[in-house]
């Protein structure tokens, strides 16, 4: 059998074409995407795993992903190609070999999202910001956030009937930033993420910030752990995957690194 070399590839999708990261047997996805690409590109199938799974329409501004291969890559090159293979909606940042115990899902230490709004009517933001058209106590908002940092089980914000094993997450940062006129970002940064958890934790969060609730009612919904407690699912075309980090102790270069490991 011959000796397979383990990577990263580190990449950025708008997921509104997409039923997601994961393959599905009625729909496109990402992964799908990527495998295909890979798979013509280095003559053999390619199996890649993800660092973790976005919901349709759903979009990553950094993306991080493992494969294994016998070919011995220039990855610079087999970046440049796949780029020219994928469609417009995926770009391939870099390739980085590492470590074989590496793992893109398993081995991240912290998870950035990024969700987007707009309280003023304005076409050019509309594709990737959810407009909302009342107003907003982004002050009160900010202190039922940085409430999260305080909890451990986040069942209140994770989609019913699902198969996750635990509920368990550390946030250590949930914050709104006004980044423009009329246009707020919301950040929130943990160890891992349960399906949906994002959008549900926004939801919550706007009824804070439009006095529908106050913090203790926020309190209690957290302290509830059931999901018909919270907030709705916000929309998820103003969604991005923003960030995975890795251990900076890691035995080979990762992705990001203003020196990366030598290649091919």
């Amino acid at each position: 059998m011959e000796e397979k070399s383990r990577y990263f590839i580190t990449f950025q999708y708008d997921g509104a074409a997409y039923h997601g990261w994961q393959v599905q047997p009625n729909g496109n996805s990402v992964q799908a995407e990527l495998q295909r690409a890979l798979s013509m590109l280095l003559r053999m199938p390619v199996e890649v795993v993800g660092a973790g799974r976005t919901d349709a329409g759903v979009h990553a501004a950094k993306m991080v992903a493992h494969f294994d291969t016998s070919v011995e890559l220039d990855c610079q090159q087999t970046a440049y190609r796949l780029n020219r293979m994928l469609p417009r909606d995926i770009a391939i940042d870099s390739i980085h070999p590492v470590a074989p115990d590496m793992h893109a899902r398993f081995s991240a230490i912290r998870r950035t999202y990024h969700y987007f709004i707009h309280t003023h009517k304005d076409p050019f933001a509309d594709r990737y910001s959810c407009f909302l058209h009342y107003p907003l106590d982004f002050a009160l908002m900010n202190e039922a956030g940085a409430l999260l940092t305080n909890y451990s089980d986040f069942g209140a914000f994770c989609k019913s009937h699902t198969d996750v094993k635990t509920t368990l997450c550390t946030v250590d940062e949930a914050r709104w930033e006004q980044i423009a006129t009329h246009r707020y970002r919301f950040t929130i940064s943990a160890n891992r993420f349960l399906r949906n958890m994002v959008r549900a934790v926004v939801g919550t969060l706007v009824d804070v910030g439009r006095h529908r609730i106050s913090l203790e009612d926020f309190c209690d919904i957290v302290e509830s752990r059931k999901r018909i407690n919270a907030g709705e699912s916000m929309p998820a075309h103003a969604l991005f995957l923003a960030d995975i980090q890795y251990p900076p102790t890691a035995p080979a270069q990762l992705p990001g690194s203003s020196n990366p490991a030598p290649c091919g």
